[in-house]
């Protein structure tokens, strides 16, 4: 039985790839399965390969767990369809959109034809991995009823978390300013006496100066 040998890589991740050994009356449910196998992610979500050109460009769709409108549209099934049915070139491409709540997209590209499978070997095989794929729903987590926040926007809130250390410090602050009125009215209030001194030494002296010139006119 003849081999498909396919190199898929992720459309964003470069340095990302598998080659995978299909039988080629197997089908693209097989393929879609063996991918995933090779990145670790769950199947189990609607997802679709499409004939494509060499420009990547999306011809016919084969799809997995269809939503209604494309059961309504009659697409093509993964598991109803044969890999051979479309095979018409040496490097036939297929683009890939695995989980369209939140896609990965892959390039799928026929390498080479193998004319014997391997006695012992269980197809669909992975028989090179290049590169740690991607988390399948990257860096986020979210508890029931709370919107997801990506990871870089948490540390930026827990920079900007309110710490009680601060609060303390804070109080510090307010405690000072809260006694200033008081100081203020201190400072006032030994002003007044400064100056009251001062009006009270020059009345004295005033009081005196007239004693003497008063003495110069009795004398």
């Amino acid at each position: 039985m003849a081999l498909y040998r396919f190199r898929v890589t992720f459309e964003d991740y470069d340095d990302v790839m598998r080659e995978i050994d299909v039988k080629s009356n197997q089908t693209f449910e097989d393929l879609h399965r063996a991918i995933h196998k090779s990145t670790g992610y769950d199947p189990e979500f609607s997802s679709s390969f499409y004939i494509s050109n060499d420009q990547w460009m999306k011809g016919e769709e084969i799809t997995y767990l269809p939503n209604q409108k494309r059961k309504d549209r009659g697409i093509s099934l993964m598991s109803k369809v044969k890999l051979l049915s479309f095979i018409d070139d040496p490097h036939q491409k297929f683009y890939y959109t695995f989980n369209f709540d939140r896609p990965f997209d892959f390039h799928v590209e026929l390498m080479k034809i193998i004319l014997d499978d391997t006695p012992g070997v269980v197809y669909p095989a992975v028989i090179k991995s290049v590169g740690e794929a991607p988390k399948q729903f990257g860096n986020v987590f979210a508890p029931a009823a709370t919107a997801a926040v990506p990871d870089d926007d948490l540390d930026f809130l827990n920079e900007m978390a309110f710490n009680p250390e601060d609060a303390e410090d804070f109080s510090e602050v307010t405690d000072v300013d809260a006694d200033l009125p008081e100081e203020k009215a201190a400072e006032d209030e030994e002003e007044d006496d400064e100056f009251g001194n001062e009006f009270a030494d020059e009345e004295g002296f005033d009081d005196d100066d007239r004693s003497h010139r008063g003495g110069g006119d009795d004398y």
